[in-house]
């Protein structure tokens, strides 16, 4: 009888392990199934158009596994996951912004949009509709910002008293900036708290007076936000917060951001220590700026420097050559073509030797180098910086270092990149290649550039200089778009770079056509999407994690409901790929956008 009982114990016991075995594997067959594995939850995901992964092989899948937000098994077909549910759309890793700028994007999404304005009565009109939807705003100690003024757009360069031909605006404090945000343009209240000796030059700057006082460039902004009274601590969470929802609609899960001081990127680290509850959902790698542009800082950047968070690495530093092209700001080594009466060539934000000297004290202490460059002074300027720096990190063997020995260097430790590397003499372009220094590029620029570009710079310039992008392509070219300045919108950027025409028109450099503007350097789908992925990813030293979807890389995906694959050839690209819409992005194995649930006001947050 004892023997029978512990038959049918044995027989239960068995019959119950079984059970429950069928049901985990069950369980764990679904298309989205959740283990555990050392605490922490896993989850599957499988969907019906497969997954892109970013490698050479396999560069396909159709389902992978999340956990600790980390990609934690690659399945080659649904096969291997019985059971598996598909989810609807394709998979593909999550895009990157190489080069924007957080704060200031959230400022813009709270401010005025002047993008597109095209007369000075319609500047005035847009303020005013923002001061009645924003009512209090104008005083002394809350000014009214904005954005995107171009004076090629308006007719001509603007002045205090334009911004007052609507009654309304008399008396308001008024800072906007151009489209490129290398000049600002204030009303007179703001004109009115200077001093009356203003300086008439400006080293690395430009107070304009023709048609009247009201605009200030470069490095003469800085006489205008000495005034204004800066945001707070809270606007400012509130402004990376919006910024951070608005790249994820797009399908942005990371951003290079360029340009960010000590006390600000301090704020960051308090919002990503508290992770999704303080909003901080996207990746960030910071390129700090001191309070003081071009100079060196290194406490104040020890006190911030962080290297072992995956929601925000800050291991690098932002310093600035020139100005912009729009504003004549940008230091070309001759002078503008439409400049010629009086030999403008722009000017250096600070001198050749200051900015080698502060490269060379930043990449002692250990810190990556990214340099602003786009005229084609600065970038020569740059890379004369560059190439010194790489010759210190040789030691005495630096001084007659070959180009192999300080490109090894250039791509083992120190990564330096020149940010816009816009227009570039075909001597320091090969200068590039030779010491593998990363051009940080944005395809929207040379599209928004277009129109004037041969203007300031003469066809030959422009065609042996300007805007590269294929000529660059095996310097791994991290992209972007320089957000604020350009639409944050990466397939946007994509377009930009394939069709070389208007993500917003489609049309070329006249307005009228449809012909790509120098198509030479036009990119493929596939080597502008990796300008999003793998570019950024290299240049942030996350290749691996970021820009991929394999075991160990970061849990970060969109899904869109078509393949990229689809788009081709460039002739189907009007319609579709320049107005792409993303369904979902994921960061860290979280939902942080859904396009159906944000259009039936069901996204709640972070899942």
């Amino acid at each position: 009888m004892a023997g029978l009982m512990t038959t049918q114990r044995g027989l239960l016991l068995s019959l119950l392990v079984l059970g429950l075995a069928v049901y985990y594997r069950q369980r764990w067959q679904t298309a989205e199934f959740t283990a555990s594995s050392g605490g922490a939850e896993t989850k599957t995901y499988c969907y019906s158009g497969g997954v892109r992964t970013g490698l050479e092989h396999p560069a396909r899948a159709e389902c992978f596994s999340v956990g600790d937000g980390r990609v934690t098994e690659l399945y080659a077909d649904a096969a291997g996951v019985p059971g598996a549910e598909m989810r609807p759309g394709h998979a593909m890793p999550g895009l990157w912004d190489g080069h924007g700028h957080l704060l200031q994007y959230g400022e813009f999404l709270h401010s005025v949009d002047l993008f597109g304005a095209a007369s000075f009565d319609e500047v005035n009109r847009r303020i005013v509709n923002y001061l009645e939807a924003n009512p209090g705003v104008g005083s002394r100690d809350l000014w009214i910002r904005g954005v995107g003024w171009d004076q090629m757009a308006l007719g001509g360069m603007p002045s205090a008293d334009m911004l007052a031909r609507e009654e309304r605006l008399k008396g308001l404090y008024i800072m906007v900036d151009r489209v490129d945000v290398h000049c600002t343009w204030v009303s007179q209240s703001v004109l009115d708290l200077m001093p009356a000796d203003l300086p008439h030059e400006v080293p690395g700057g430009e107070i304009i007076r023709d048609p009247g006082m009201g605009v200030f460039c470069d490095n003469a902004m800085d006489i205008v936000t000495a005034l204004w009274p800066h945001p707070d601590r809270r606007t400012k969470q509130e402004f990376v917060r919006s910024a951070m929802k608005a790249l994820h609609k797009v399908g942005l899960v990371g951003m290079h951001d360029a340009g960010a001081t000590p006390t600000d990127l301090a704020m960051m680290q308090a919002m990503a220590a508290a992770g999704s509850d303080g909003g901080f959902t996207l990746r960030v790698y910071a390129m700090l700026e001191c309070e003081e542009r071009n100079t060196v800082c290194l406490a104040k950047a020890a006190a911030v420097r962080q290297e072992d968070d995956d929601m925000l690495t800050i291991r690098s530093v932002k310093l600035f050559g020139d100005g912009a092209l729009g504003s004549w700001g940008s230091a070309m080594l001759e002078p503008y073509s439409d400049r010629l009466d009086d030999g403008a060539s722009g000017s250096l934000l600070v001198n050749a030797s200051t900015l080698t000297r502060v490269a060379r004290e930043w990449a002692a202490g250990g810190w990556q180098v990214n340099i602003h460059a786009i005229g084609d002074l600065a970038n020569r300027v740059a890379i004369d910086a560059m190439e010194t720096v790489l010759r210190d990190g040789l030691g005495d063997a630096g001084a007659d270092a070959d180009t192999d020995a300080l490109r090894r260097l250039q791509e083992e430790r120190h990564r330096m990149r020149i940010e816009h590397a816009q227009i570039v003499h075909p001597d320091d372009q090969k200068r590039m290649f030779a010491l593998g220094i990363l051009p940080s590029i944005q395809p929207t620029h040379a599209t928004s550039d277009m129109s004037y570009a041969e203007l300031r710079l003469g066809p030959e310039r422009t065609r042996t200089e300007a805007y590269r992008m294929k000529t660059f392509l095996p310097l791994n070219p991290v992209l972007g778009s320089d957000f604020p300045v350009e639409p944050p919108n990466p397939f946007q950027g994509i377009y930009a770079a394939v069709a070389r025409k208007n993500p917003h028109t489609g049309k070329g450099a006249d307005g009228i056509t449809d012909h790509g503007w120098h198509l030479e350097e036009a990119l493929t789908i596939e080597e502008a999407l990796a300008g999003f992925t793998k570019g950024p990813a290299y240049g942030a030293f996350m290749e691996g994690k970021a820009g991929v979807i394999q075991k160990g890389s970061f849990a970060d995906w969109v899904v869109i409901d078509q393949p990229l694959e689809s788009l081709e050839p460039v002739v189907n690209l009007e319609d579709r790929l320049r107005n792409f819409a993303v369904e979902e992005t994921w960061v860290a194995g979280r939902m942080v956008y859904s396009k159906q649930e944000a259009s039936t006001g069901t996204f709640v947050g972070v899942k």
